[in-house]
């Protein structure tokens, strides 16, 4: 099959379109690692960067499932003494769905590139982001409106920590990951990336590892390949990860008007019939949507910050011979 949208030209990273078994397109290009000269491959590990979102929202509906905890959960009932300008009103499904209104720690509409105020060594497991959560006075009372929270992901993942009694990237590893035959995905450290994981690289050529936490946690951090998303967004639709009527919950649209004509749902993107995982940082631009009607997979994952949005939406109305969207 020939695609002509999926030329990588200068692409950094990779470029991939399947459905089902069937790999309709992957290439390529662009350097893993810089001082080694390792290109990327098609197998490659590449930071998600917010992607990581989809599989926190993933996690807490597994939870649900369980009776763990439920959409209407008080928020402030888990999180006891801890954070205490979240409000009592606040429930599981206000942060699921950016809807919560509390203070951010990293609020992307004033500066989603900004630097993070304390060490990011430090952040090495989701309980060390406590102090970073901390004194955030809230915008808006819960429920009022939408707004992009990566602080509200980050209590998701305490919240998951602490009723299900294990570290937030175990629980994302067995109830996700392993669930969804994720082989080559994981939360590994910055400072200790897995063989074959690409190197994020920031604008001004050096690597991010000074500019993101050590350790990711509910926001950001996973690592993953473009085979494993496929195997996820398989997986979810195939009920080997939540029950049908928790898969619902994440990808039926809780908003319509989330921001550039898109809508959310729950921890997904949705950009008309496509569901979407993205995510954009230092070095890192990753996104995966998937068509809800044909069960099409495109994915683009970079190790710079490039425009894999629209790369993306552009391939998939190439693949399904659809009008083209505007670009982002």
């Amino acid at each position: 099959m020939s695609i002509r949208a999926l030329s990588l030209g200068d692409y950094p990273g990779v470029l991939s379109v399947r459905r089902a078994d069937a790999v309709l397109g992957a290439q390529a290009g662009g350097m893993a690692d810089r001082t080694a000269q390792a290109l990327n491959t098609v197998a490659t590990r590449f930071g998600l960067a917010s992607g990581t979102k989809t599989f926190t929202a993933t996690l807490i509906l597994s939870l649900i499932g369980d009776r763990a905890l439920s959409l209407k959960t008080p928020v402030r009932d888990i999180l006891g003494a801890d954070l205490p300008l979240i409000a009592a009103d606040v429930t599981v499904d206000h942060l699921l769905t950016h809807t919560s209104g509390i203070g951010d720690y990293l609020d992307e509409e004033i500066d989603a590139l900004a630097p993070l105020p304390i060490p990011v060594q430090d952040l090495d497991s989701t309980a060390a982001y406590l102090p970073l959560l901390d004194g955030h006075p809230a915008k808006f009372p819960a429920g009022e409106r939408f707004s992009y929270c990566n602080s509200g992901y980050v209590v998701l993942a305490v919240i998951a920590e602490r009723v299900a009694g294990h570290a937030f990237a175990d629980l994302v590893e067995t109830r996700v990951f392993a669930a969804a035959g994720m082989s080559h995905s994981g939360f590994p450290r910055s400072d200790q990336l897995p063989a074959g994981t690409a190197t994020g690289y920031r604008d001004d050529g050096r690597t991010n590892v000074f500019a993101l936490p050590v350790v990711g946690s509910g926001d950001g951090g996973a690592h993953s390949t473009e085979a494993d998303l496929h195997a996820f967004w398989e997986a979810l639709f195939e009920g080997r990860i939540l029950d049908p009527a928790l898969v619902r919950l994440v990808v039926s649209p809780t908003t319509e008007d989330a921001g550039d004509g898109l809508g959310y749902a729950r921890g997904v993107w949705i950009d008309g019939e496509d569901l979407v995982l993205a995510g954009g940082d230092h070095g890192v631009s990753a996104v995966s949507r998937r068509h809800r009607i044909t069960g099409t997979t495109v994915t683009g994952l970079a190790n710079v910050a490039v425009r894999t949005f629209a790369r993306t939406r552009a391939l998939m109305d190439e693949v399904l011979g659809r009008s083209s969207a505007s670009e982002e």
